[in-house]
């Protein structure tokens, strides 16, 4: 029995009934089935091994990565902050819309197993099976995009132990029909712990955005993620300040809620470009929760404007480092940005 059928176990009553050719999940492959190990003809991440380095609390080893990267994707960028609730989900959607509007094909693999947000932000449609191995992604205007939440009930939680969900973030990697992709990005958990430390072993990051607020409480934690990413040989590309400030109806005048300057000040600190101040603004919020981005909605605002320049940044840093003869994100170094 193929994988995605075995997931039916773990999810297939509370998603409902589901249509001939729709994949299904259960629990990830595993030690439980002597199928388990059977080869995938889904993309490949070349040189990954079942283990890797552990870095123990205290240590100052860097984890190299022992993928060669996954096959067909130019790019991989990871979006995290080391805390929820800051909007990285958000941010990862519309940035990726904001690089596919540029012409780039885009990707992005929810990787918050416990508390995944795409398919709530976009609503998009079940997978569908490739073969008995690999699934075909979802598409949102134009994103390729998987999400564990496209498998289960809305109000079902992922029940399952680390090695298991990190089983599962493998087979995202390399048992989906990615394709031809110039940036997969990758929506984190909050934390620096199991998804972040095998991520950085499957396959080796092109880069990691930094999301924060303005106020020290989101901060503090930015700074461990800085600290996780520079111990995984992961370079930073830059900080996005989210919930930067409100603009008043009535007066225009931006009111900083949550204190000002939080987001540069992170950035000058890390030699960093400070990507966007994205505003704190309620239509964002309706939108999202109507699954529709603000990059579609509303690509005249503020929000969607600072989306569009963060991600020509990106890419124009990346394309000038690759450019420059760089090892495309195996070893940790900050750009120079001018």
């Amino acid at each position: 029995m193929s994988f995605f059928k075995k997931v039916q176990t773990m999810f297939g009553s509370a998603a409902g009934s589901t249509p001939a050719g729709t994949a299904t999940m259960t629990a990830p492959m595993g030690s439980s089935s002597p199928s388990s190990s059977s080869a995938s003809p889904g993309p490949k991440i070349s040189g990954v091994g079942t283990s890797g380095p552990y870095v123990a609390m205290g240590q100052k080893e860097k984890i190299v990565p022992k993928g060669g990267g996954i096959e067909g994707v130019r790019n991989i960028i990871a979006v995290g902050s080391g805390k929820g609730g800051v909007g990285k989900s958000t941010i990862t959607l519309n940035l990726a819309i904001a690089l596919q509007r540029q012409g780039l094909k885009v990707g992005v693999l929810d990787a918050d197993i416990y508390g995944p947000s795409q398919q709530h932000l976009t609503r998009a449609a079940r997978p569908e099976m490739a073969d008995e191995e690999t699934l075909h992604p979802s598409q949102y205007e134009g994103v390729k995009i998987i999400s564990v939440a496209m498998f289960s009930g809305v109000n079902q939680a992922q029940v399952m132990r680390g090695p298991m969900a990190t089983q599962l973030l493998r087979q995202f990697l390399t048992q989906v029909t990615w394709g031809d992709l110039d940036y997969l990005l990758i929506d984190l958990p909050p934390g620096t712990g199991d998804i972040q430390l095998s991520l950085a072993q499957m396959a080796p990051l092109t880069g990691a955005v930094l999301v924060t607020t303005p106020q020290e409480m989101s901060i503090i934690d930015v700074r461990k993620a800085v600290s996780m990413f520079k111990t995984l040989n992961v370079p930073m590309l830059g900080v996005v300040e989210n919930m930067s400030y409100f603009v008043c109806d009535s007066c225009d005048k931006k009111h900083y809620i949550f204190k000002n300057g939080g987001g540069s000040r992170l950035a000058k600190e890390l030699g960093l470009p400070l990507l966007a101040e994205i505003p704190l603004d309620s239509r964002v919020v309706e939108t999202s929760d109507e699954g529709k981005a603000v990059m579609v909605q509303m690509p005249n605002s503020d929000a969607a404007k600072a989306f569009v320049q963060s991600a020509k940044t990106i890419n124009d840093a990346l394309v000038r480092q690759q450019k420059d003869g760089g090892d495309g994100g195996l070893g940790y170094f900050l750009l120079e940005w001018k």
